[in-house]
C-alpha cells in the first residue's frame, strides 16, 4: 500500500473508523437514544455504509451539496445542520421529492420562504442558543420560537421535528459537565413546553467532546457528534478520546533532514492539512504530530515529534531524536490530524490500509 504513494495521502484505518462507529452507537443505545452522526467529518459514501452496520439509519450534513452526495443512499432521514439558507429553496424542492430531509430554521423569514414556496414536504428543527452564542435562537425567545412555529402551520408542507442545541463551546470549556447540565436543563425545559402541542417532538444535541464523555444526557432524545468518526489531536487534547482512536493520517514525503537544527522537511502543508494548530506548553506551535507508517497502519512513536510551521505545501517538523534515527530522505512519515474534518475536506479521499480509494464528497 505504501508503495503507491508519491505524494501526501490520506490514510484511512477502517478498524478504528469502525470501532469508534461502534463505541458511539453502543453509547446511544445504552443512553436509549437515536445516534444520528454528522457526515460533514467522513462526507463519505462508503463509510456511511459501515455506520448502517452499527443501527444507523439517519445521518446529519453541513450543506445542500453533502445533502444530495448522500441522496439515494437508502437513508431514512438526512438533516442539514445549518441555519437554511432561502436562496437554497429551489434545491431542497428538488431534493425532497425522493429523499425525507429535515433543515435548521432560526428566523420566521427564511420559515416563510420555505411555507410559500416548498412543493414537497420538509422537517425541520429549531436550532437553539444555550450558550455557545453562534447561532440559534435564545433558550428563552419563546416569541421568536412560537413565531416560527406559527409560520409553519400556514402550509402542511413543513412538519416541525423538535429541538436541536450543537453545544460547541465545549470545544473550549473546561467543565464539559456543567456545559451539559445547561444543554439538558434547556432541552428538558422546552421538551415540557411545547409537548402537548407536539407530541412527538424530539430533542438532539450534536458535539463530538459532549457525546464522548458525558455519561448523563437525561431526557434527550438524539445524539449527533461527526468529528468522533476519525477524531483528531484536537480531542485527544479535550480529553475526548486516545491517540490510539484516531482513523486518518495524512502520509508525507520527507524531502529534506537538517540534523544540527533536529528538523525534518516534508512534502505536506496547509493545502493538505488546513491550519488548524495546537499550542505546545513552551508555546510553539503543533501543527500534526509524527507516526511511523506500516502497512498495517501506523505506529505512534514514543518520543513526540511535531509539525512546527507550515506553509501552502511544505511542513516543518521539530523532530525527536528517535525519528532522526529512522528517518531518510524519501521515506514516508504520518502525520496525526490536529483536526481531522478539515484535513479530508482538503485531501477529498482516503486510501484505506489495503490500497483502496474510498471516496469523499468534495473529490466526487
Amino acid at each position: 500500500m505504501l508503495d503507491q504513494i508519491s505524494s501526501p495521502t490520506l490514510l484511512l484505518n477502517e478498524q478504528i473508523c469502525r470501532n469508534n462507529l461502534k463505541k458511539m452507537a453502543d453509547k446511544a443505545k445504552r443512553n436509549g437514544m437515536k445516534l444520528v452522526p454528522h457526515f460533514k467529518t467522513a462526507q463519505s459514501q462508503q463509510i456511511g455504509e459501515w455506520a448502517k452496520e452499527y443501527g444507523i439509519r439517519e445521518i446529519t450534513v453541513s450543506s445542500i451539496k453533502m445533502a444530495e452526495y448522500f441522496c439515494g443512499q437508502g437513508w431514512d432521514n438526512i438533516h442539514i445542520a445549518f441555519p437554511f439558507n432561502p436562496r437554497e429553496t429551489k434545491k431542497i424542492n428538488d431534493l425532497a421529492k425522493d429523499q425525507s430531509l429535515s433543515v435548521q430554521l432560526i428566523n420566521v423569514a427564511v420559515t416563510e420562504k420555505l411555507a410559500m414556496e416548498l412543493e414537497n414536504p420538509l422537517g425541520f428543527f429549531i436550532e437553539i442558543d444555550a450558550g455557545y452564542g453562534r447561532t440559534g435562537v435564545a433558550v428563552t425567545d419563546f416569541e421568536l420560537i412560537e413565531g416560527i412555529m406559527r409560520m409553519a402551520k400556514k402550509t402542511d408542507k413543513l412538519k416541525f421535528k423538535g429541538f436541536y442545541i450543537h453545544a460547541g463551546h465545549s470545544y473550549y470549556e473546561k467543565d464539559i459537565e456543567k456545559l451539559y447540565d445547561q444543554t439538558r436543563a434547556a432541552l428538558n425545559m422546552l421538551k415540557n413546553k411545547y409537548r402537548s402541542e407536539y407530541p412527538e417532538l424530539v430533542t438532539r444535541t450534536g458535539d463530538t467532546p459532549g457525546c464522548s464523555v458525558i455519561e448523563n444526557f437525561g431526557d434527550i432524545d438524539e445524539m449527533g457528534p461527526g468529528n468522533f468518526v476519525f477524531y483528531d489531536l484536537m480531542q485527544v487534547n479535550l480529553g475526548s478520546c486516545k491517540r490510539e482512536d484516531i482513523a486518518v493520517a495524512l502520509a508525507v514525503p520527507v524531502v529534506d533532514i537538517h540534523l544540527g537544527r533536529k528538523e525534518i522537511l516534508v512534502h505536506g502543508g496547509g493545502v493538505h492539512l488546513a491550519k488548524d494548530v495546537l499550542t505546545e506548553p513552551d508555546g510553539s506551535k503543533n501543527f500534526g504530530e509524527v507516526v511511523f507508517l506500516n502497512e498495517n497502519g501506523w505506529e505512534i512513536p514514543s518520543e513526540r515529534s511535531f509539525l512546527k510551521s507550515i506553509s501552502q505545501e511544505h511542513g516543518l517538523i521539530k523532530a525527536s531524536d528517535e525519528l532522526l534515527a529512522k528517518v531518510k530522505v524519501g521515506d514516508l512519515l504520518g502525520i496525526l490530524p490536529i483536526h481531522s474534518c478539515m484535513t479530508a475536506d482538503c485531501m477529498g479521499a482516503y486510501l484505506s490500509l489495503n490500497g483502496q480509494i474510498v471516496d469523499h464528497v468534495e473529490g466526487h
